[in-house]
């Protein structure tokens, strides 16, 4: 494991250790504690020396990379483990598709055409892990897997998404929210995921590459079943107030970030929930309904040091406000309110 100690790659180690397997996991020791019952080797994946002692201390069956967002290290690092390891692993993201989040995408949809050897300045974040995928396959010829996720949820996540929702349900009280209860929803739980790569991995892949994208399944939830599993797991305290989108964005509500989840409808976004997730099913991905992913999160966050955990400094977050301001929100079920009496 490279990573192995926070959200995706803790998942994947907690899943390899479950099923008996020796896991070891090469990170800093910086960002969270390791798993229990993990071999653990220290480096940094940019350190020449670091990445030699990691491919010594081998061989592995296979190696799952869960952090790597820069072609040149990533190909480095692939490179030091290629004669020391028979699969890899790298998880990427349904952003290598520069038609997603417009148009519908599959496997099949054009790519954003990263290169292999590009540094962390060469490109945006899609473009970046297209060139990730590429220097993977260039140092495993087919002994590549690549999953290509979309919102990935569940315990243990630091990127304020759930966890700010449950916090705001938490709270109690008219909880303004946008849309209809009834609007697609598509996030796959990160054990789901770490299942499924580890799955994969047990039948290794000998002659081709396999891309897997996947944004999770169809028909495990909606909007409206995401945000009651978010009430119902902080006590029924919040009663849902579903608002138009257009008073949110009147009111200068920054979508995704302010209010984790939402995108107000618009052509830029279309299919953001309806990306295919066919191939991975087919391949026997199975997911959890959303509102057990939302109940676990909840147990976690309000756990002795869960919120500690989810909402200190970590990454590109630290400066992010993950939720609409009380007075925002007052405004807008205000507006809410005063448009309903016009219509009665």
């Amino acid at each position: 494991m490279i990573g192995g100690s926070v959200f995706v790659g803790r998942a994947f180690a907690v899943e390899g250790v479950r099923r008996g397997w020796e896991v070891t996991v090469f990170n800093r020791g910086r960002s969270q504690a390791d798993p229990p019952g993990v071999r653990v080797l220290r480096g940094d994946r940019t350190d020449a020396a670091d990445l030699a002692a990691m491919a010594a201390a081998g061989p592995y069956d296979a190696v799952v990379d869960v952090c790597g967002y820069v072609p040149r290290e990533v190909g480095k690092s692939a490179a030091a483990l290629a004669g020391h390891a028979d699969a890899y692993l790298f998880v990427s993201t349904i952003n290598v598709y520069p038609g997603y989040p417009a148009l519908p995408t599959d496997e099949s949809s054009p790519r954003q055409g990263g290169t292999a050897d590009a540094g962390p300045e060469d490109g945006d974040y899609g473009w970046l892990k297209d060139g990730c995928e590429k220097a993977v396959r260039q140092a495993f010829p087919g002994r590549v897997v690549v999953l290509q996720p979309g919102l990935i949820v569940g315990p243990h996540d630091r990127a304020r998404r759930t966890a700010a929702w449950l916090r705001r349900a938490a709270l109690g009280g008219p909880m303004a929210v946008p849309g209809t209860p009834d609007r697609p929803l598509r996030v796959i739980d990160v054990r789901d995921l770490a299942a499924f790569g580890l799955d994969l991995l047990a039948g290794a892949p000998k002659d081709e590459v396999e891309d897997y994208m996947v944004p999770g399944a169809p028909d495990n939830g909606n909007w409206g079943d995401y945000l009651d599993a978010c009430v119902a797991a902080t006590g029924n305290r919040a009663e849902l107030v579903y608002v138009d989108d257009r008073h949110f964005v009147d009111h200068g509500v920054e979508p995704w970030t302010e209010l984790p989840l939402w995108l107000p409808p618009a052509p830029q976004t279309a299919a953001v929930w309806t990306a295919s997730c066919a191939k991975a099913l087919a391949a026997g991905l199975r997911c959890r309904p959303v509102t057990d992913s939302v109940r676990d999160t909840a147990a976690w966050l309000f756990a002795p040091g869960g919120e500690q955990e989810a909402f200190e400094d970590y990454k590109h977050f630290t400066q992010w406000t993950p939720f609409l301001s009380p007075d925002k929100e007052r405004a807008i079920l205000a507006a809410h309110a005063t448009e309903q009496s016009r219509t009665r």
